[in-house]
């Protein structure tokens, strides 16, 4: 689902309402174990499916990312996902490496 990585995360799972509870709760443990103050990337290149529910997904991360003192970039996410951040109007509030 979600993967620690000496760069940062790698998320592997559809970031769909169905799993966002544990995509939640994985990615901010993955994130409070983080050296504070580190360049954190997550890469979202296995992601299949996205649904509105990741657009808040990555904005939470980037709150506790932001609590610990570290930087996420987001690298190769998948399109359908950058769409719908326009669409809601917060695609540059996505730290797109």
């Amino acid at each position: 689902m979600i993967v620690g990585t000496d760069g940062g995360l790698r998320v592997s799972a559809p970031m769909v309402i169905a799993n966002a509870r544990s995509l939640l709760a994985a990615g901010r443990s993955c994130l409070r174990a983080r050296a504070a103050a580190s360049l954190t990337v997550l890469d979202l290149a296995e992601v299949g499916e996205v649904d509105s529910s990741a657009v808040s997904l990555i904005l939470a991360w980037l709150r506790t990312a932001g609590e610990r003192g570290l930087q996420l970039r987001i690298i190769n996410p998948p399109a359908s996902l950058l769409s719908l951040a326009s669409l809601y109007g917060v695609a540059e509030l996505l730290p797109l490496a």
